[in-house]
């Protein structure tokens, strides 16, 4: 049977797409011709910021000492955790060469770009575990320079202590007090003395996310970003208040952040509905506002017949985050095949992956997971191939290139091929000659 719907989300209501999208243009080419002092002038105008944008490494040094040591501690030991599993995933890609043929080697190199421009989300919320995500990933797989942004924050006078030091502690070359569409531009086209960044990675609003999209192509991108997401799958041996916390846990994130549940139990369904909105109450003032929006606008609950009809709903849906709160984890596991990031269990929790358990945070939304994975230590490389040809396979490559090239109209192309068998055709001619 289709899934029954409990809770429906009505989405968000039309917006002026394409009002950002003409604004960032119009930023991107006078931030392109204007430079540093036109990054400036948007950081006063937008964000009121009349300091330094470069953070001078006395403030850094500042911002080390200023940082609680118990915050320090618990900082490295995500750290620890993160640059880890970049490092075990760094392993993973290897150089490689095959003997196709005899005489006919080729094989794969993995390079690093040479700049990153990360981007460190500001805004509502001061996101220390981005700037681990973004910057020790990139200096895992072994980025030489590594520019990070992160907007200014009025109540700490620019960046805030532990923030810095996380940006330090993750290995970032420079770092800027710059956000939005600025700190985009700044990071692409290398202002205030960085290098121009091959690769721009880590998530920003909507304006934030517009400019990577129109940088694309100049620069290579992460990903292309939108709200994030969660989808709990649960049986009936879930525990419904966990479940009800964990919806909560991400639908504060921003009122466009959608909170989705699929169930095979309809006692948990009707007291995770009924539970979610008594627990938004209780949050801060902001923390409740974006929420309840959420909630609201994106909260969706629906009803499966079985574990299969909710492995599907899943798969449709192609989750930032899936989290799996029922029986038998293995065959969950093994069976979904859509998702950013899977938590299995319920001792398990969406956070442990944002803030500190070591896989990156930074995932595919808005269905995005049905094609890509997250941010990786891969984004940072190149894997680019080299071949060489010995004598013994050139004659049968070059007749092959030649056919080929020949029945698609290249005529040059087949040259090429024809040239290297003749010549290595001549030897052999002259030697025949010099024996009769």
């Amino acid at each position: 049977m289709a899934e029954t719907p409990l809770k429906s989300a009505p989405g968000e209501q039309p917006q002026a797409t394409q009002a950002i999208s003409d604004t960032v243009r119009e930023m991107l080419a006078t931030l392109r011709t204007g430079g540093a002092q036109a990054a400036q002038d948007y950081a006063r105008r937008l964000d009121g910021w009349e300091g330094e944008i470069v953070v001078s490494p006395e403030r850094i040094e500042q911002a080390i000492a200023e940082t609680p040591q118990s915050l320090k501690d618990s900082i490295g030991w995500a750290h620890d955790n993160i640059s880890r599993f970049a490092a075990a995933q760094r392993a993973t890609a290897k150089d490689m060469q095959v003997e196709l043929r005899p005489g006919l080697v080729a094989g794969q190199k993995q390079i690093p770009v040479r700049s990153a421009g990360c981007y460190v989300p500001g805004g509502r919320y001061s996101h220390i575990a981005s700037a681990l995500m973004t910057i020790a990933t990139a200096r895992e797989a072994g980025v030489p320079d590594i520019t990070a942004c992160t907007p200014p924050n009025a109540a700490a006078d620019g960046i805030p202590s532990p923030m810095l030091y996380a940006m330090q502690l993750a290995g970032a070359s420079r770092i800027l007090t710059l956000g939005g569409v600025q700190g985009v531009a700044a990071l692409a086209f290398g202002l205030f003395g960085g290098r121009p960044a091959d690769i721009l990675v880590g998530p920003g609003n909507a304006y934030v996310a517009e400019a990577k999209r129109q940088l694309f192509g100049h620069v290579g991108i992460d990903m292309f970003a939108g709200p994030t997401d969660i989808l709990v799958l649960a049986d009936a041996t879930a525990d419904p208040e966990t479940v009800a916390n964990d919806l909560v846990g991400q639908a504060e994130h921003g009122p466009t952040s959608p909170a989705w549940l699929a169930t095979t139990d309809r006692a948990l369904a009707d007291t995770v509905l009924s539970r979610v909105p008594q627990l938004i109450a209780t949050l801060p003032p902001a923390n409740r506002e974006a929420a309840t929006a959420a909630w609201r606008d994106f909260g969706e609950v629906v009803l499966c017949a079985d574990a299969e009809e909710m492995a599907a709903y899943a798969d449709r849906k192609a989750p930032e985050h899936l989290h799996v709160q029922a029986a038998d984890l293995p065959w969950w596991r093994d069976r979904l095949r859509a998702y950013g990031s899977l938590f299995l269990g319920a001792s398990t929790t969406v956070a442990f992956g944002d803030k500190a358990a070591g896989p990156n945070h930074v995932l595919p939304t808005s269905g995005a997971a049905r094609y890509t994975g997250g941010l990786s230590v891969h984004k940072f490389l190149k894997t680019v191939t080299w071949q060489e040809v010995g004598d013994d396979a050139l004659p049968d490559l070059a007749t092959a290139t030649a056919a080929i090239s020949r029945a698609e109209g290249m005529e040059a192309h087949a040259r090429t091929a024809d040239i290297r068998l003749d010549r290595a055709a001549t030897p052999a001619k002259q030697a025949v000659g010099e024996t009769g």
